[in-house]
């Protein structure tokens, strides 16, 4: 349903399930996190190399109305003073969002408030909110396990996707190099670390596609790390890992770091903001950090804990549609394939 633009401060239950992290938090305004719980899985998929989805689900029903009820307890809040619950529709996997879905939905029925369906990326975008302004027209850079996109941000709460991975997202192809290197999952951090360790480095390709494009791609950098473990090892050497590692981050940081500021400058952006769980990797954070300095671009980077999936960043976005009046009907049915630009506010 969709009211009259709401004029009033708000506090709002948010809720995130969308892959392996089952999370609640009450944010006041948009900005101010009351609570932010956050119950990982990652020592549950660990022994499996990656998210197994019906596990993932699973646990989200075995711990979300736990999660909830600390969120408010931690708040100090009751039911009673939530203005709306906000929930991540998509995308995500399927399982795990209906998780989150059906529960926002009972709770917004059972305490008659508004339901307000989510973007996840738009979260990740706004998580930037929780730590400073946004100033428009703003260029996101997002890097996640699933999503590496360039998104622009011509005014508060509108996304205009310029540029998307075309196979493997950032995040996917640090945890595939990961697993090639013997690390156990999330692999990320640990090829991060060792490429900072290295003395060496193995030059990798970069893949900047056609003249111009936003586009990305990393599946030929990940084959490119693989063939040299292979004629390492074919001439009877042990593969230098740090080498590897240095070579495949310097690979990645350049190509996603050079495309976002080649775009902040032709579309006229006034800030850069860096969001997603691989928005917490060292080599990207400095480098954009140096980057933007030099072009005196600002630069809002979340903290680690606001990088990773969590439900503070939904209700920051959900603030959005709150101020709008722009609210779900209870037959909001969860996607794993939602369009950003179409969930504009």
């Amino acid at each position: 349903m969709t009211s009259a633009e709401n004029k009033n401060g708000s506090l709002l239950l948010a809720i995130e399930t969308s892959c392996d992290e089952t999370s609640a938090a009450i944010v006041r305004d948009g900005r101010t996190v009351l609570s932010n719980i956050v119950s990982s899985q990652i020592e549950t998929h660990r022994r499996f190399g990656g998210v197994v989805p019906e596990i993932a689900s699973r646990k989200h029903v075995e711990s979300i109305t736990m999660i909830v009820q600390e969120a408010l307890t931690e708040a100090g809040v009751s039911r009673q003073n939530i203005d709306a619950v906000a929930v991540t529709q998509g995308p995500g996997l399927i399982g795990a969002l209906l998780v989150g879905v059906v529960a926002g939905k009972a709770l917004a029925m059972a305490w008659d408030v508004p339901l307000i369906g989510t973007h996840h990326i738009a979260g990740h975008i706004y998580a930037n909110r929780l730590i400073g302004e946004i100033v428009y027209p703003a260029l996101a850079l997002v890097v996640s396990g699933g999503h590496t996109e360039l998104v622009l941000l011509p005014e508060e709460g509108v996304f205009r996707i310029i540029g998307r991975t075309r196979d493997d997202a950032v995040g996917e192809a640090y945890d595939k190099v990961a697993r090639a290197l013997s690390f156990p999952y999330p692999g990320g951090p640990h090829v991060d670390k060792l490429a900072w360790q290295a003395e060496e480095e193995i030059a990798l390709p970069r893949a900047w596609l056609e003249e111009g494009s936003y586009d990305f791609s990393f599946s030929g950098l990940k084959s490119a790390v693989l063939a040299e473990i292979n004629r390492a090892k074919m001439k009877g050497l042990e593969p230098s890992f740090a080498a590897l590692a240095r070579g495949f981050q310097n690979s990645v940081v350049d190509v996603v770091t050079t495309k976002a500021m080649r775009a902040a400058s032709e579309f006229g952006a006034r800030q850069m903001l860096l969001c997603g769980g691989v928005a917490a990797n060292r080599g990207i954070r400095e480098r954009l950090a140096a980057l933007c300095e030099a072009a005196a671009l600002p630069l809002l980077v979340p903290p680690m804990a606001l990088c990773s999936d969590n439900a503070a960043m939904i209700g920051a976005a959900a603030e959005l549609k709150w101020r709008r009046g722009q609210f779900s009907t209870l037959d909001l049915a969860a996607s794993a394939q939602v369009s950003l630009e179409e969930w504009s506010v």
